[in-house]
């Protein structure tokens, strides 16, 4: 587990990357933290710097949107999923599980 940053440094509709091997986009939507690959796969743009909406992120490049539960794309350009993390809350901070992978917050 890798740590994110503290429950209170993420508020409600912002996100916050980890980046190591893969950066990560940690997000709190309405209270409910989410992680993904930060990379849109629809072409190389930030997830992290899109428009949060419930639990949907827009890509701030071509305007794809992913579902941060699932990392399912739910209209075009984009057609495949985005990584998504197991997160843990312990102690006011925020973990994200990525099976071993390296990052650094």
């Amino acid at each position: 587990m890798i740590t994110a940053c503290a429950v209170d440094d993420l508020p409600v509709g912002e996100s916050v990357v980890v980046t190591g091997d893969v950066a990560i986009a940690v997000f709190n939507a309405d209270g409910e933290f989410y992680a993904i690959d930060d990379t849109c796969t629809h072409q190389d743009a930030s997830l992290s710097e899109g428009w949060l909406e419930g639990c949907l992120v827009e890509c701030p490049l071509h305007a794809a949107s992913f579902d941060l539960r699932t990392g399912l794309p739910t209209c075009l350009p984009a057609k495949r999923a985005v990584r998504t993390y197991p997160v843990v809350v312990r102690d006011g901070v925020i973990y994200v599980d990525t099976g071993g992978q390296e990052a650094v917050a």
